[in-house]
């Protein structure tokens, strides 16, 4: 049956008028119309498929509806253009591959060299996890200075190095406790193969929640320069990461568990104090209390569990607080910053940013309660609490992980991503200066938590979609 012309299907004559001289458009405003008119007439009209694949024209001329411009062959101008798009969009590649890279060979440089020295436990956090362990498989007091350095000593703490005591809370005795059963090494090596295994698992389960995006800027989350130095110094902080992922991954459909996942923030709950307030309002409007339930399980485990090491542990805790004039020490955060511009004797000062990041995340969720997303809205969260807190170390900023690689997935500019495998390589260039002077992390890395959050703002303004780019 041949196909009708759109004068017989009574399309308007001034289109066809209009672009009559040109043929190649008018074959393609026929076939535009047969096809239009064959998906509303009902099957037994007899115009098949078929016919319509057979009838199109084999090359329709790009023209816009708009501009009426006609497209041509492609000049020396747009293959140059396209050329160097490819040529600067492989360089950014390379160079983000790069920087990954030397991160992760840096640290197993470090690791290497610190297999290699018998006194490698002694210098890093890890031995104050492992003395408080031996202290509790004693039955004394995980808090006893002079016990504690005895011990440090001993494993090669140097004298340069000051005594350090864990500061956690006694929730975190069931988790070092297993320390007690190995050497200062075994147990050292140990340790820090669980640290590198939670950045693992949290980097795998953030590509997860965001939809197994495409591409490979998961790297950026292997090789964050926070989470791996909290790996070398064999910090607590990187136990709460997949606590934090679990929480994003499971709120929806397993609330318990995610309440249960939550609770081992109670080993540093002063980094998570403007989050802790949205998600108990979040709670309250939602009525998800079984994220509540699951949470105060796993602390009250947990206390149970200490309670059952150490009877006198929280009396022991609140004395080694009081003596330990940790508010005289300079941490590298915006609240002590502030504290010693302000009033450098004032206690409460270290509390201000907290408070004003209350009243901001309170305000930021209300307006967002009726299409609140953790996963899209929580991570500027998380980036305020740690920013705001009372006190925190560079070693804490694995935290903001999650919010980071949300914006690096959905990020449209490779300036950006570059931008942030730098920021990164420069806290590492920090690691590696502060093997010769101890203090330099630390001075150096006052712009760091400032650094992601502005970092963040910027890759989100560049999302043209909600969705994970390929």
């Amino acid at each position: 049956m041949p196909l009708p012309s759109p004068d017989r299907m009574g399309q308007t004559p001034s289109i066809n008028r209009v672009f009559a001289q040109d043929s190649s458009f008018s074959k393609e405003v026929e076939y535009f119309h047969v096809n239009r008119d064959r998906c509303a007439c009902p099957a037994s009209s007899g115009i098949r498929r078929s016919q319509l694949r057979a009838n199109r024209p084999s090359a329709l001329p790009h023209r816009s509806f708009l501009w009426n411009t006609e497209a041509t062959e492609p000049t020396m101008n747009t293959t140059f253009s396209q050329r160097m798009q490819h040529i600067l969009r492989s360089a950014a590649i390379l160079l983000v591959v790069t920087v990954c890279g030397l991160a992760a060979g840096g640290t197993a440089g470090i690791l290497a060299v610190a297999i290699g020295s018998h006194l490698a436990p002694g210098t890093r956090d890890y031995i104050v996890y492992w003395a408080t362990a031996q202290q509790l498989a004693h039955h004394a007091n995980p808090y006893d200075v002079t016990e504690i350095t005895r011990l440090e000593r001993g494993e090669g703490l140097p004298p340069s190095y000051k005594i350090g005591l864990m500061r956690n809370p006694p929730l975190a005795f069931p988790l070092v406790y297993p320390l007690e059963f190995l050497g200062a090494r075994t147990g050292w090596m140990l340790w820090y193969t669980l640290l590198l295994l939670c950045i693992a698992l949290s980097v795998w389960l953030i590509w997860f929640v965001n939809g197994k995006p495409r591409g490979n800027r998961y790297l950026l989350g292997l090789a964050f320069a926070p989470a791996l130095v909290s790996a070398i110094s064999g910090q607590t902080s990187l136990l709460m990461l997949p606590g934090l992922v679990l929480f994003l991954r499971l709120h929806r459909t397993r609330p318990f568990l995610a309440g249960v996942s939550l609770g081992i923030f109670a080993l540093k709950p002063h980094l998570f104090v403007p989050f802790a307030l949205v998600l108990v309002a979040w709670v309250v409007l939602t009525k998800s209390y079984r994220i509540l339930a699951g949470a105060a399980a796993a602390v009250a485990a947990a206390c149970a569990l200490s309670f059952s090491l150490d009877p006198l542990a929280w009396s022991q805790y609140a004395q080694m607080v009081r003596t330990s004039k940790m508010v005289e020490q300079t941490i590298p955060c915006v609240s002590y910053l502030l504290r010693d511009w302000l009033y450098p004797r004032s206690t409460a000062m270290l509390f201000l940013p907290a408070v004003l990041g209350s009243l901001w995340a309170l305000t930021y969720f209300w307006q967002r309660r009726q299409h609140w997303d953790w996963l899209r809205d929580g991570g500027l969260l998380m980036l305020v609490s740690i920013l705001t807190a009372p006190y925190a170390w560079i070693y804490d900023q694995g935290m903001v992980l999650p919010a980071l690689m949300y914006a690096a997935f959905r990020c449209r500019s490779r300036n950006l991503l570059i931008l942030l495998a730098v920021l990164s390589a420069l806290v590492e260039i920090s690691l590696f200066i502060s093997l010769h002077d101890s203090a330099f992390l630390n001075k150096w890395t006052y712009w760091t938590a400032p650094a992601w959050l502005l970092w963040y703002l910027a890759a989100t303004r560049t999302t043209r979609s909600q969705q994970p780019v390929e």
